[in-house]
């Protein structure tokens, strides 16, 4: 949600200033973008709206299944920590009686699994996922971390 607010605060701020320079000159043609680039600018990888973005000529299909395999690896070991390292912390104190000492011990057991699925989920979405869309999409800045 937060990401789709940023890029239509980006699509809107681009292009309000150019119809209100356009309808203050009283010119014949309002400068709207088409629906196209604007699609495709949701899709890109980017929250700077342009017009146009440079463009790859051709798509590599291995790189971009390449990429989904590591997110789809991602999720499986993602869900492995989980079930491994998470679920059986919780689990045990649900059979107790609750005491803070055992809360605490199970939230601190399960900081480390935590960390890692967090670097999980940033290497599969902001890294893989973004670089297959970037790719299936020929875009071709892929300054993603600068």
């Amino acid at each position: 949600q937060v990401r789709l607010v940023m890029k239509a605060h980006s699509f809107i701020r681009e292009n309000v200033p150019r119809v209100l320079s356009s309808v203050k000159d009283k010119s014949s043609t309002v400068p709207i973008p088409r629906i196209s680039q604007y699609l495709y600018f949701l899709f890109a990888p980017t929250l700077i709206y342009r017009d146009n973005y440079p463009r790859n000529p051709m798509i590599r299909w291995g790189y971009v299944a390449t990429k989904f395999a590591q997110v789809l690896g991602s999720l499986f070991y993602a869900y492995y920590i989980f079930v491994r390292l998470c679920i059986p912390q919780f689990h045990n104190s649900s059979q107790e009686t609750f005491n803070l000492r055992g809360l605490v011990l199970c939230i601190f057991n399960s900081i480390l699994p935590g960390v890692l699925i967090l670097f999980l989920v940033f290497f599969a979405f902001l890294h893989c996922w973004l670089n297959a869309f970037a790719e299936m999409l020929r875009f071709a800045d892929r300054m993603f971390y600068k």
